[in-house]
Order: structure tokens, then C-alpha cells, then sequence
């Protein structure tokens, strides 16, 4: 592993000004943040990753290794919740392992963006189609999430709650907006799209910041439920991102050539939602603690896999086993 990497991770602005959230809470300081600015950094953060990446799909086309690309996205947010559903619920009641299983199948976009910052630093060129491979990991381990907890669970057995899910899941304010952010970047003319720049590139690392102190905040918050499955959630929350993202850091160089595609690819495996999933499990699974599953994406394995985990995935796409 290169330490270099990892130091580099540990002292990234972003990461410290998430401890610091995770600290203001810790001493009882009074500082916040208010929900009409987060709920703006949130939508400005979807938005700038949408548009830059509609941008780059416009320029690099569609290819076959892109088709394969989305493809193997949409199976792996499906595998994911299925698998690891499994595991949780022989500890953990059947709604909080449904909500867990697909927060662990979905992406973290604020994850994406630290890899993308890891790829820029190590100037490697990644696709800009795989922004839409973030958004399109965001429904299916839902739907699946939303499955597993109706066949499981009697009390949540009604096709209208799972109908309405599904719809959620497709309309959700985040994932509209990262789509809707794709297309217009991919439609928009070059040109124009230059007049908005610095909007979408210049001040994002400084929103991106801001963004992660309230998370760091949030995340303090809600540690509560780490009482009731102790050592088991810290666990999960550390064991299997590992897992998922050295096993698609490897398995991707089957049909993906680019590194710093299979990189992202790993990356998203690895990561874990606290975005969608949260209010997509709010209406599906109202039982499920999210102290539970918050924390567990936010606190454990996003600086997991921002600090640890990156230079592990890098490493095995670099050593190229395929």
C-alpha cells in the first residue's frame, strides 16, 4: 500500500472538516448548520457531479465496454442487497436488515466524488459515463431491499406499499436530480455549458466541505443504535465494503479495460447510501432505526473507504489480474 496515498487521504480538507462535525457534537457546541442551506449544498453537490458527468458521456460516446458498464451496475445492486440481507438478519430484526442491505447495495455520490478527487490526484482519466452508473445504482438495491423485507416480514406484505416504493425510488429528489443533471449536461451545447463552469467546478471541493461537516454532525447524532448490535454492526459496516470493493476491483478487468473506470466501479461496490436509501426506507420501512444504518454508511464505512480502503482497490486494479 502506498502511504503516501494514505496520509494524503487522512489530511483531505473534506474528511477533517467530517471530524469536525463529528467533534462540535461531541463538546456540545451549538454550531449548525440550517436545513434550507444543507438541503442546498445536497442538491448543488448532485447537481455539479450530474452535469460534469453528461458533459464527458457527450464526449466519449456510447461503447460496448459502456453498455457492459451499466449492465454489470445494475447487477451488482442487486447482488449486493441479496447477499448481505442474509447475513444481517440473523442478528438484526428483518426491518433494520432489509434497510442496512440496501444502503450497502446503493452508492454514496459524496464517496464518488473522494474517488474521483483520488483519480485527478494520481492523474488518471476515468469515463464520464460512470456518473451514470452511480445514479443508476441508487434504484435497484431499493426495489431489492424492498423485496427481501415483503417476502420476509408479514407486516409488510402490501403491492401497494412496494408499488409506491418503487416509484420512490425513481422519483426521489436526489436521484432526479443527479439524472436530470446527466442529461442536460449530455444535450447541452458545449459552448454554453462553458458559461457555468465555475459554478459546477471551481467552488464544488468548497460546498463538498461544508457538506461534511453537517454529515460529520448527523452521524454523531445518531450512534445510538450501535448499542443494541454492538461489535456486529461495526463489524459489517467495515468487512464487507472491503470485501465488495476488492472483489469488483478484480472481477471488473474482465470486460473493463480502463482503471480508473475499474477503480470507480470499486469504489461504489465498497460504498454505501445515506442519501436515497434513507428516504426511500422511511416509507417502506418505518421500523428500521435509521441511528442504525445512518451511522453505519456515514461513520464507519465512508472514512473507511476514503482512508483505508482507496489505496487497497487501487492496488488491485493496478496489479491488473485479467
Amino acid at each position: 500500500m502506498d502511504f503516501h496515498i494514505l496520509i494524503s487521504n487522512l489530511t483531505n480538507p473534506t474528511l477533517l472538516f467530517f471530524a469536525l462535525g463529528v467533534f462540535a457534537i461531541l463538546v456540545k457546541s451549538d454550531l449548525e448548520i440550517p436545513a434550507s442551506s444543507s438541503k442546498f449544498i445536497s442538491l448543488y453537490l448532485l447537481f455539479s457531479i450530474g452535469f460534469k458527468g453528461g458533459q464527458e458521456l457527450a464526449h466519449s460516446g456510447f461503447t460496448t465496454e459502456i453498455i457492459y458498464s451499466l449492465l454489470f451496475a445494475i447487477s451488482i445492486a442487486s447482488i449486493i442487497p441479496l447477499y448481505t440481507f442474509f447475513i444481517l438478519k440473523r442478528k438484526m430484526s428483518i426491518s433494520d436488515a432489509a434497510a442496512v442491505a440496501a444502503a450497502y447495495g446503493s452508492v454514496s455520490a459524496v464517496t464518488f466524488v473522494a474517488a474521483v478527487s483520488f483519480l485527478d490526484a494520481q492523474k488518471i482519466v476515468y469515463g464520464g459515463h460512470m456518473v451514470a452508473v452511480m445514479a443508476l445504482m441508487e434504484s435497484p438495491a431499493i426495489i431489492m431491499g424492498v423485496i427481501l423485507l415483503m417476502k420476509f416480514d408479514a407486516e409488510n406484505r402490501s403491492e401497494g406499499k412496494l408499488t409506491q416504493t418503487i416509484k420512490h425510488s425513481f422519483t426521489n429528489g436526489s436521484v432526479i436530480m443527479i439524472l436530470g443533471s446527466l442529461i442536460i449536461g449530455f444535450i447541452a451545447d458545449t459552448k454554453q455549458a462553458e458559461g457555468i463552469k465555475p459554478f459546477t467546478t471551481d467552488i464544488f471541493k468548497g460546498f463538498l466541505a461544508l457538506f461534511l461537516l453537517e454529515m460529520g454532525m448527523v452521524t454523531a447524532r445518531r450512534f445510538s443504535a450501535f448499542k443494541k448490535y454492538g461489535w456486529f454492526a461495526t463489524a459489517f459496516a467495515i468487512v464487507i465494503p472491503l470485501l465488495n470493493g476488492c472483489a469488483v476491483a478484480a472481477l471488473s478487468g474482465l470486460f473493463i479495460h480502463d482503471m480508473g473506470n475499474r477503480f470507480i466501479f470499486a469504489i461504489l461496490a465498497a460504498s454505501a447510501s445515506y442519501i436515497a436509501v434513507p428516504a426511500a426506507m422511511r416509507l417502506a420501512a418505518p421500523k428500521a432505526d435509521p441511528g442504525l444504518y445512518i451511522p453505519m454508511a456515514l461513520g464507519i464505512t465512508f472514512p473507511f473507504n476514503i482512508t483505508i480502503g482507496m489505496p487497497i482497490y487501487f492496488l488491485i486494479v493496478q496489479m491488473n489480474l485479467w
